[in-house]
């Protein structure tokens, strides 16, 4: 990775996802959680005050050393601890049933092997274990889409690999998860081709 990449795109993201209009889809998403979690693309740690209670442990996979600086503050408010380990979501280095559940917010998209990733979070969750995601993709509307698919070149440079089209539902199932909890939705006071959202929850068997 350059300067650019490993310098600038971190700090744009803890802006851009950072945003007001973001915590309560955070606090949506982590409702529910409990255990020993996983969270892939941790970056600068804004899930942290989402945490609910019961969580025991968040286990944080990031490879983003500027993001985990970024996170210091909210991890010292915090009384779940957090320890990062690992730097790759498609290749995660945990045992086999390791967590009770996952969490991904707005990862998906940059992950360059999106179906990889996904295969290694059910791998590493126990029987029964949940993946409880936020993720903005494919739009549901065809109008829509075709603007997405216009800028997805523009939106991969600018945010280091972004996408825009993704199928997120269609990723999870194939992967082996079972959709429990979904609710798609434009995000409120984003552009619809980088706001239309997944937020739910997908079951390991």
């Amino acid at each position: 990775m350059g300067f650019y990449a490993e310098q600038v795109v971190p700090r744009m993201i803890n802006v851009a996802c950072g945003m007001k209009e973001a915590e309560p889809l955070r606090r949506r998403v982590c409702e529910g959680l409990a255990g020993e979690v996983l969270e892939i693309g941790f970056a600068s740690g804004l899930n942290v005050p989402f945490y609910p209670p019961a969580v025991t442990r968040v286990t944080a996979v990031d490879p983003s050393d500027v993001g985990w600086r970024l996170a210091g503050k909210r991890l010292s408010e915090s009384d779940v601890p957090v320890v990062r380990s690992g730097l790759d979501g498609q290749l995660l280095p945990f045992a086999d049933h390791s967590f009770d559940a996952a969490l991904s917010t707005w990862t998906l998209c940059t992950i360059p092997d999106a179906p990889a990733a996904l295969r290694e979070v059910r791998r590493v969750l126990r029987p029964g274990g949940t993946l409880h995601f936020v993720e903005h993709g494919l739009a549901p509307d065809e109008k829509v889409r075709r603007w997405q698919r216009r800028l997805d070149p523009l939106e991969q440079r600018v945010f280091d690999g972004c996408h825009l089209t993704r199928p997120i539902v269609p990723l999870l199932t194939a992967a082996g998860f079972t959709i429990t909890e979904l609710d798609v939705f434009y995000e409120k006071g984003a552009p619809k081709p980088m706001g239309a959202d997944s937020l739910g929850v997908a079951l390991s068997a």
